[in-house]
């Protein structure tokens, strides 16, 4: 699923693509526009996601 939100850093809308056979997910992507990287969790019910979070590493 195509899941679009704002880069942390940036402030520019991306998206990424979550696999939501997978309920609970936490990994770092890098944002496609400005390279940094980006904590993504998220969770899936029901096939839909019901949490998301997309953070600057710390």
């Amino acid at each position: 699923m195509e899941y679009f939100f704002t880069c942390p850093y940036c402030w520019k809308e991306i998206s990424f693509l979550l696999d939501t056979s997978i309920n609970n997910q936490k990994y770092i992507e890098d944002c496609e526009v400005c390279c940094n990287p980006i904590e993504v969790r998220y969770e899936v019910v029901d096939g839909e996601i019901s949490f998301f979070t997309a953070e600057k590493l710390q």
